[in-house]
Parts: C-alpha cells; sequence; structure tokens
C-alpha cells in the first residue's frame, strides 16, 4: 500500500497554530503586549542573530523581504508584522513567555510570529541557511533555559488560561499522568517538567506484549501518512513529498535494509503526550540526533506551500531529529528505525542516555522525548514486514478530527510464512 501525504495544514489541525484568523488576534495581542512597555534590552541570543543577519547582505535582504513579502493565498489585511526591526522584538519578547492554555493559544509563540515570513519566497532561502539555524538554535536554547526553570511556571495555574484550570485538566486528560494536586503547580518543577508529563503505570497498556508479531505505536500521535517501497535517494522536497531513506537517517548504514520498505508517520499535537516509545522488543544498534532546520517549510507545492500546507514529509528529511535503529527480537521483524522529528521551535529530541549499542529494550519501553512538545516521527520497516496495518493507524485526509492513536496500542502485525 502507497499512501501519499495528506495535504492538510497540519499545523493548525495538530494544535501547535491556531486557525488564520484566531493566529492573526494572538500576533496583534502579542505586538500590544510587546509595545506596551519600555523594550527590554535584546537577548544575547537575539542581539547575536540580528548581528548575523544584519552583518551579511544576502541575510539581510532575505529577512527584510520575507517580512515584506505577502503570501499567496492569504487575505492578512493589515500587515501582521512590519518589519525586521519589530520581528526581532517579538521574538525577545518570547523568551520569557510559556505558551497558555486556550482554543486560541499559539502553542509555539516563535512558530506564530515565523510563520508568515517562513512562507515566502525569501523566507525559504533564509531558513535553509545553517547560519541562521545555527543562530536559531542559540535563541531556541535560551528558551529552553527558561522553561527548564522555575519562573516558567506562571501558566500553571487555575484561570481561563491556566494549564491546572478544570477544562484544561480535561483537555489534557491530566488524571492519567503522573501528578500532585496538593503540591504547589502540582508538583511540576517547570513548565518543560509540565510539557514532558510521565503516564501513570498502566495507563497505556503494550498490545500484546509477549506476542513479537505485534508493532505498537511509538508515540501518541494522529495518522499522517504509510508509504510502501522507500527508495534510498528521492526527490523528498518535490510535490507529495516521498521518503529518501538516506536523508531521513542521516546516511546511517542500516539504509540499505529498509530500501524498498515501508514508511508509517504520524504527528504530534500540542496537547498529547510527548514521550517515544519501542515499536518492538530487540536491541539497540545505534541513537544518535541529526542536528536540522527549525522554521524551514516545503515549497514544493508552489502557491500551496504558504498556507502552509502540509510539510510533514520533507521536515523528515531536513529538521532536527532523532534516529534510533533497533534489532528486533523476532528476525522476521529484523531492522526497525524510529525517527522522531521536531518541528519548528519543537527542536529539541532528548534520547535516554541509557540507548548504548547493545541496550535491549522491552517492547514499549521509553526511548526519549521532546524536550517542548513534539510534531512528528517515522516508524521505518524493512520489505515485506509489515503484513497489515490497524485499522485507526490508516491515515484520513479528509477527517480532520481523525482520533489520536494511543501510544503502544496496536500499529501493525508483522508478517509470517
Amino acid at each position: 500500500m502507497t499512501t501519499d501525504p495528506a495535504v492538510s495544514e497540519v499545523k493548525r489541525l495538530a494544535g501547535w497554530l491556531p486557525e488564520q484568523g484566531d493566529l492573526e488576534d494572538w500576533l496583534q495581542r502579542h505586538r500590544e503586549r510587546a509595545h506596551g512597555h519600555e523594550p527590554a534590552p535584546l537577548h544575547p541570543s537575539i542581539q547575536r542573530f540580528k548581528d548575523l543577519v544584519e552583518g551579511d547582505a544576502i541575510l539581510r535582504m532575505d529577512a527584510e523581504r520575507m517580512v515584506r513579502e505577502a503570501p499567496q493565498g492569504k487575505e492578512y489585511g493589515d500587515r501582521p508584522i512590519e518589519s525586521w526591526s519589530e520581528l526581532l522584538l517579538l521574538m525577545n519578547e518570547v523568551l520569557t513567555l510559556a505558551p497558555e492554555f486556550g482554543d486560541s493559544m499559539a502553542a509555539t509563540p516563535l512558530g506564530a510570529i515565523l510563520d508568515w515570513p517562513s512562507a515566502t519566497t525569501s523566507g525559504f532561502a533564509f531558513f535553509r541557511d545553517p547560519r541562521v539555524n545555527a543562530a536559531l538554535h542559540d535563541v531556541l536554547t535560551a528558551w529552553c533555559e527558561f522553561l527548564d526553570g522555575p519562573d516558567s511556571r506562571y501558566v500553571l495555574n487555575s484561570g481561563p488560561t491556566g494549564w491546572l484550570s478544570e477544562q484544561a485538566r480535561k483537555t489534557i486528560g491530566l488524571d492519567q499522568f503522573e501528578h500532585d494536586p496538593e503540591a504547589e503547580y502540582f508538583g511540576f518543577r517547570s513548565w518543560n517538567d509540565f510539557f514532558t508529563r510521565r503516564l501513570r503505570p498502566g495507563a497505556r497498556p503494550v498490545a500484546a506484549p509477549d506476542d513479537d508479531a505485534v508493532v505498537v505505536n511509538a508515540c501518541e500521535s494522529r495518522p499522517y501518512a504509510i508509504a510502501a517501497g522507500a527508495r534510498s535517494h528521492d526527490r523528498f522536497w518535490l510535490k507529495g513529498q516521498p521518503y529518501s531513506l538516506a536523508d531521513m537517517l542521516a546516511g546511517d548504514p542500516s539504509v540499505e535494509a529498509f530500501v524498498g520498505g515501508t514508511v508509517y508517520q504520524a504527528f504530534l499535537s500540542a496537547n498529547n503526550y510527548h514521550r517515544w516509545h519501542s515499536p518492538v522488543a530487540g536491541t539497540v544498534v545505534r541513537a544518535f540526533v541529526v542536528p536540522g532546520t527549525f522554521f524551514s517549510e516545503a515549497d514544493s507545492t508552489g502557491a500551496e506551500a504558504v498556507e502552509p500546507i502540509d510539510s510533514q514529509g520533507y521536515l523528515a528529511h531536513v529538521a532536527t531529529r532523532a534516529v534510533i535503529v533497533i534489532d528486533a527480537d523476532d528476525p522476521a521483524i529484523g531492522l526497525v528505525a524510529v525517527v522522531p522529528i521536531g518541528m519548528v521551535e519543537v527542536s529539541s529530541c532528548r534520547i535516554r542516555p541509557e540507548l548504548q549499542p547493545g541496550y535491549h529494550l522491552a517492547k514499549g519501553e521509553e526511548l526519549g522525548h521532546f524536550q517542548f512538545g513534539g510534531s512528528t516521527h517515522c516508524v521505518v520497516f524493512r520489505p515485506g514486514v509489515v503484513d497489515a496495518v490497524a485499522l485507526d493507524a490508516v491515515p484520513q485526509p479528509n477527517d480532520p478530527d481523525q482520533a489520536v492513536k494511543p501510544v503502544n496500542s496496536l500499529l501493525a502485525f508483522a508478517r509470517r510464512g
């Protein structure tokens, strides 16, 4: 079976960015907040980003043009961001903010600010530049330090935009996760500690733990694509975004074993569980993080790219991602690759330190987590391994409300006989 990636606004459907009108409302409120007080000095990471761009003629040209270029297919009315300097001001303001709960929240506020300029002709080039991505890595690291600290807990409250409100707790299913309702901030040490909360024991039982033919879901996620016949090298930047194994797996020695195999991809929403689990019992062959882009979008679909429409397949090849290669205990399955992929500022892939070559994994055992949220992931199988896929794992591109598939639930059956 071969299924092209669904053409849909995944970042919005997944809950990372609100609908366009709400996104513009959030941007306007953020602008008012940023302009409503004496501007704080630029954070050193933002200052370095500014110096890099303004010290290079090509980068400065792209930066100023991407702010001025009106994306095709969007009707913004007033310009959402007036200038390159205002864009820096809005980014600087984010570094001491944590995402709030709400229907029109921007769970990735830097992504909300850069959503519009990144989907322009100049933005496509700007956000693929390695120097820009190195500078953005510093910015994201600075923000992560704030989100790791106790000051970020101000959003963990019971107010309308607080993550401990009755509606928020119901939306994220907080009762399924470890927490202490009697403790301050329910016992969470920081925003990141809350966001990477752990499931209570037994909340996600492993499907058929003693049957090696049953492969389980690696992430709590909504199905996006199933593609058979994956190639070693393919033009992943084209419309349809085919999978290119050598690029996705960053040239790992296992690539040839997967040529002709099956790729399953699914994406996480802002409210999902953000830890990854092993789809099979087996031994770790390699586990490593691949540095990549942060705000790059696929421009392969022409004018439609600026919606932005689905860039998930493209991001599997260029975004920051982890690659975990597992040799399954079942020889009929053999090698399996799990590839958690960061999108926009959701870019910190943390592999468990225990996952060294030779470490044996139980099916459903934790592999690692996204430090701030998560966006998408792939599971790659050798050719002839997958016999059948669970019905709820089949992507429904015309159903924006397709159910999120629980982690550790049945994903597929391995072929027998």
